[in-house]
């Protein structure tokens, strides 16, 4: 008599631990994908991705590919006007490299108030007496998104 067992894969929950690649992309294209490098590990639940990206996670199993398409605003909330802000060019100087020329389009990476982290901001307009518009809202916000998983392991 010959039995075998049969291992059920496991299926992604609330604080697991992942190993996979990913994309993410809305209108103008990616703007993050994993898929031709090394895979991204992260844990649910830690703020690691978007709670609507972590949603369409939870159930899935080790092994499989899916798409999502998520509406404009869910992954990463609508823009906010609030997040758009002038930064003076004394403030730039003092966190940056003095002196530097700035360029709309460009993102600069600013410390978080604790130090351990940073956030982005992307430079909208800048004005003659140095000052500089910068745009902190994530760039997918307010905008729909393709989210791409392909789970290789779950923890």
């Amino acid at each position: 008599m010959t039995s075998s067992i049969h291992i059920a894969p496991v299926a992604v929950g609330p604080g697991a631990f992942l190993t996979l690649h990913y994309r993410l992309a809305g209108p103008a294209g990616d703007v993050i994908n994993t898929f031709a490098g090394k895979p991204a590990t992260l844990s649910l639940g830690t703020g690691q991705l978007a709670p609507a990206m972590e949603r369409c996670l939870l159930g899935l199993t080790e092994g499989a590919h899916a798409h999502f398409e998520l509406a404009a605003g869910e992954a990463f909330g609508e823009r906010n006007a609030g997040m758009q802000q002038w930064v003076a060019r004394k403030l730039l100087d003092a966190m940056g490299e003095p002196g530097a020329c700035y360029s709309v389009g460009d993102v600069l990476h600013f410390p978080t108030p604790d130090g351990q982290g940073s956030y982005a901001g992307v430079v909208l307009q800048l004005r003659d007496d140095g000052a500089v518009l910068f745009d902190f809202n994530h760039p997918l916000a307010g905008r729909p998104v393709t989210f791409e998983v392909q789970l290789i392991g779950v923890l």
